[in-house]
């Protein structure tokens, strides 16, 4: 059965189940017409006679039997053991002798003449009304009925049945094969789609959808899954070609500075002392925007179910410890910090605040900084030109930039990050123009103003 297609199995499933409940049906009807001939049968053997007809079958059976002018039979079998019969004689069974002195309770069974035709007996005790003193108590009568044509009968009723068994099985296979080619339809279209995908890699293929059966939810989810793989690759490339973009710029301004320090060496000709300094430290500029750069692709590669564990933790004190960080760089910081305990990482959710910080400082005058945390909602507000309006959409996608913060460093992935740290939190992030200038960035995690007792 494994080796089987799924069509060839429930084809044969569905053929044996109705050829069993025809077979099963076919059988007992056999056998309820067999029982009911029967007891048709015992019911005119049972029909009462009149004591006149009784004394003359008495008068005129032989030993050796009669012609028979009937359709019935019968045979008188004496205390004695010594019989008489009208017709064929019936065949004496032991258990016949049993029924004398059973008044009134006749005893049925098969049995045959002794020329071997079977017939059903009926055994009944009889005592002669003129009984003379002496002789015997009581007679047997066996009366019989040929059962040769109801046996005829039922081997055709037989024949019948098994006929309309085979017809009926031949129907069922059609039926197995037709209902298994109409129900595998749409998935034979999801198992042709999928060797379609593994083949060429299209996730752009799609199954149609007819329904709401368990057929129609698995193609819905197939092409759910195909389409989330389709964006998950679509966005890995173009994390790709942008990472790709954005290092072209330092990599190249860094082989510009290594290829003028190398020609000096080869051609003798010495650069100037400050004009070597300033190729250092921009060297060493560019190597710093890449480490920043690659640690924050590395940040952004992770997926959705990679990120470490959550624990419960103090926002303010994750705040605090970005802020302690943003004042080492130069940023001038106020905060109004109340107490708020979420789910989190802590060292994800520092990054996003540090993140935060460092952007506002970056287009801040003088890096003016304000940071308050109340009931859960984290502000960070400069004091900067703002955003244009129709670029707020676009702020945390990666490597955007505005186009009037090219000139400044970065990457262009720090929003990036912090939009993805306050998703796995389960938080929400915005920036908005804030009334007065500058902008104010906005996050808001669930959580409690105290610690649980968990």
């Amino acid at each position: 059965m494994r080796r089987r297609t799924l069509r060839s199995r429930l084809t044969l499933l569905v053929t044996v189940a109705v050829a069993v409940a025809i077979a099963a049906s076919a059988g007992l009807c056999w056998f309820i017409v067999k029982w009911e001939l029967y007891a048709q049968l015992d019911h005119s053997l049972a029909e009462p006679e009149s004591p006149s007809n009784k004394r003359w079958l008495v008068d005129n059976c032989e030993e050796k039997g009669t012609s028979d002018p009937f359709s019935g039979i019968a045979t008188v079998l004496f205390e004695d053991g010594t019989t008489c019969s009208l017709g064929p004689p019936i065949k004496v069974d032991p258990q016949d002798r049993r029924v004398f002195g059973n008044h009134g309770r006749p005893e049925f069974r098969f049995g045959t003449t002794t020329d071997g035709k079977p017939v059903r007996v009926m055994a009944t005790f009889e005592r002669p009304p003129d009984r003379a003193p002496g002789a015997p108590s009581g007679i047997v009568i066996l009366e019989g009925r040929y059962t040769y044509q109801m046996q005829s009968t039922l081997r055709n009723l037989a024949l019948i049945l098994a006929v309309v068994a085979a017809i009926g099985v031949l129907g069922a296979a059609s039926a197995g094969l037709l209902v298994s080619r109409t129900a595998l339809r749409p998935v034979g279209r999801l198992t042709k789609a999928v060797e379609h995908i593994a083949q060429t890699e299209d996730l752009n293929t799609t199954i149609p959808v007819e329904g709401t059966d368990e057929i129609a939810r698995l193609s819905r989810s197939f092409n759910a899954m195909t389409a989330a793989l389709a964006g998950s690759r679509d966005r890995q490339q173009q994390l790709v070609a942008d990472a790709g973009h954005e290092l072209r710029t330092p990599l190249t301004s860094l082989r510009t500075n290594i290829d003028l320090l190398l020609r000096s060496e080869h051609t003798g000709r010495a650069i100037e002392p400050k004009a070597k300094e300033r190729l250092l430290v921009n060297v060493k500029a560019q190597f710093e925007e890449l480490s920043t750069l690659v640690g924050d692709l590395l940040q952004l590669s992770r997926g959705e179910g990679d990120h470490e564990p959550h624990v419960e933790l103090a926002l303010h004190d994750v705040v605090s410890a970005a802020v302690a960080r943003a004042r080492l760089r130069g940023a001038d910081v106020t905060t109004d910090l109340a107490p708020w305990y979420v789910e989190g990482n802590p060292s994800s959710l520092e990054r996003a605040v540090v993140n935060l910080l460092d952007n506002a400082a970056k287009f801040s005058p003088g890096g003016k900084v304000e940071v308050a945390l109340r009931e859960g909602e984290l502000t960070v507000r400069d004091h900067g030109p703002g955003i244009p309006a129709e670029e707020l959409p676009h702020v945390f996608e990666r490597f955007w930039r505005s186009p009037s913060a090219r000139s400044l460093p970065g990457s262009g992935l720090g929003l990036a990050i912090v939009a993805q740290a306050v998703k796995e939190a389960g938080g929400q992030v915005r920036l908005d123009n804030a009334a007065g200038g500058g902008v104010v960035a906005w996050i808001r995690l669930p959580g409690s103003p105290v610690l649980s007792q968990s």
